[in-house]
């Protein structure tokens, strides 16, 4: 999963500076995630990095909705981008059902009930899974897009 999130990086790190913290904040949520994945597996997660790894988690969410996305969807509407906007469509549900997912996790860890490592060790592997389902599924998304307004924007007028 890292090896994905650093090609992305490297792919559309120019692109813009939004996404490019938002890279960043993957690159970090990945880091966190693969922190917790192996204390929840030696059994010694502690309660810090559940906490940290949430942090990073919602706040990548967060960014994702409410700055990137929006950024995105605008891009293509100024450029008339109608398979960037169809894309989007029927890309977007797809990852607000992992949001959801999520920030139900969150919600868990914060009601405390993180503590039990066997059953935060499944979590982890679903969540995890869901997680790179969605980096893909915004990759695509950023690819498609960018791809589309450079090509538009380095055309003469």
């Amino acid at each position: 999963m890292l090896e994905t999130c650093q090609n992305a990086q490297e792919r559309w790190g120019g692109v813009h500076q939004l996404i490019d913290r938002w890279l960043q904040e993957r690159h970090e949520l990945v880091s966190a995630f693969a922190a917790l994945n192996d204390a929840s597996q030696a059994s010694a997660a502690n309660t810090a990095a559940v906490q940290r790894f949430c942090e990073i988690l919602v706040d990548y969410v967060s960014a994702g909705h409410f700055e990137v996305y929006e950024q995105l969807n605008g891009e293509a509407k100024a450029f008339g981008d109608q398979r960037g906007l169809e894309l989007a469509k029927q890309i977007y549900p797809r990852i607000e059902a992992i949001t959801e997912v999520a920030l139900a996790f969150n919600d868990r860890c914060d009601n405390g009930d993180c503590r039990d490592t066997t059953s935060l060790s499944s979590e982890l592997k679903r969540l995890g899974q869901m997680l790179h389902e969605r980096f893909e599924l915004e990759d695509c998304l950023i690819e498609v897009l960018h791809n589309a307004h450079q090509q538009a924007a380095a055309a003469p007028l």
